[in-house]
């Protein structure tokens, strides 16, 4: 299994990106997952549901199972929010991660920059930026490719990722 991040300021496009880039890759008969960071106060669960009820009532977990899907939901409850490497030793085997955001985390990534947004580059300040998917020309040694483009990101996101084992080995560091 190998793992590359999509990291980039809000607005630039990644989710987006990745609805295009994720079919491209099934195309290509990768199976794929997405690890995806999200602010504090989400929610996937429906207010007045059952599991939604069980969670309000204190449970820590509560899995949701259907014909077609399951859910697992994790309360924190307090506890630190868990680093990347914790959540990728949950994730089911597939070829590739892609996790979106934890623009902070230390794992190889590639920096979706859109000049519209008006944000400085992560890449200058951030060693784990290994390419960049972007709508301008940029100045750097590392491999771009155009937003747009989408099998020259998929390529990109490819040939960047790193076994989740190396991902791991680096965290205990």
């Amino acid at each position: 299994m190998k793992v590359i991040g999509l990291a980039g300021w809000s607005g630039a496009g990644k989710t987006t990106l990745l609805k295009r880039v994720i079919p491209h890759l099934l195309n290509e008969g990768l199976r794929v997952s997405v690890i995806k960071h999200a602010h504090h106060e989400f929610d996937v669960d429906i207010p007045g549901k059952d599991s939604w009820v069980h969670r309000q009532s204190g449970a820590t977990e509560v899995l949701v199972s259907s014909g077609r899907r399951w859910a697992l939901m994790h309360e924190l409850r307090g506890a630190a929010e868990p680093r990347l490497p914790e959540l990728l030793k949950k994730m089911s085997p597939v070829d590739l991660v892609i996790v979106e955001g934890f623009k902070r985390e230390p794992h190889r990534k590639i920096e979706v920059h859109r000049a519209a947004n008006q944000k400085p580059l992560l890449f200058p300040d951030d060693p784990g930026v290994v390419g960049i998917a972007t709508d301008t020309r940029v100045e750097t040694r590392l491999p771009t490719a155009h937003l747009d483009d989408v099998a020259a990101v998929a390529t990109l996101l490819q040939r960047s990722a790193i076994s989740v084992e190396e991902v791991l080995a680096k965290s205990e560091v």
